[in-house]
């Protein structure tokens, strides 16, 4: 509970050595759609000043273009289970990586949005969900705080847990009795609270998966993944 409430600082060197290069790599300009008025002789509606004024060009239409902007809200989702077989090492090498990968988006102009999720099957059909938002874009990154979110295995073992210990009490004991659930982990848009926009959802950790085995290989995967998701250059 200490290092949930205060942060788990220990590994800060690891995510500020990456920290300053990747901020390079990040997409300053973002390309959206926005609505904007057009004058011409013809048109959807009067522009009733221009039309008193004399000017020929008085009817206005709303033409969608796309423009540049900067300082977004970038939501990210990060599942935090994973079967009893995966090392400690390809948690912590992970939750490094994306830690670097937030703190150098944020440092960039922009902000995130992270959210918890421990989402499993106890049956074939039966499953349970729940997410906690961890990080508010609307406050100060947290970085000892978002690195025992993604790095740390206590975030699942500790307190996902308990959050099903202390839930209703048939629910509680259906956990129980499904060892806390079984894969797959995966997350859905639908299981988040509405209002969260366009989340990126990253897939659950298996202990199968070679990218986690040492920093430098998830920290080449999460920069993949970024730059294919368009928050940094190639």
């Amino acid at each position: 509970m200490r290092l949930a409430r205060d942060g788990w600082t220990t590994v800060l060197p690891e995510v500020d050595a990456e920290v300053a290069e990747l901020r390079e790599r990040v997409v300053d300009e973002v390309l959206t759609t926005a609505l904007v008025p057009a004058w011409d002789v013809t048109g959807g509606e009067v522009d009733i000043g221009a039309y008193l004024s004399g000017v020929p060009e008085c009817m206005v239409d709303a033409v969608p273009q796309r423009i540049s902007t900067r300082g977004r809200v970038v939501t990210f989702v990060v599942p935090a289970g994973y079967v009893d077989t995966t090392p400690h090492s390809a948690v912590h090498n992970r939750g490094v990586a994306l830690a670097a990968l937030c703190s150098s988006i944020i440092a960039s102009g922009h902000s995130v949005e992270i959210w918890s999720s421990d989402c499993v099957y106890v049956s074939r059909d039966e499953r349970y969900s729940a997410v906690a938002r961890v990080v508010s874009a609307a406050e100060p990154l947290d970085m000892g705080r978002l690195m025992f979110v993604m790095a740390h295995p206590a975030m699942l073992r500790r307190l996902w847990f308990s959050v099903w210990d202390s839930s209703e009490e048939h629910i509680a004991e259906r956990k129980y009795e499904a060892n806390y659930g079984a894969t797959p982990y995966t997350c859905y848009p639908e299981d988040l609270p509405a209002g969260v926009e366009e989340p990126y959802i990253l897939p659950y950790l298996s202990p199968d998966e070679p990218q986690w085995e040492t920093l430098d290989s998830a920290l080449a995967w999460c920069r993949e993944m970024f730059t294919d998701l368009g928050l940094l250059r190639d």
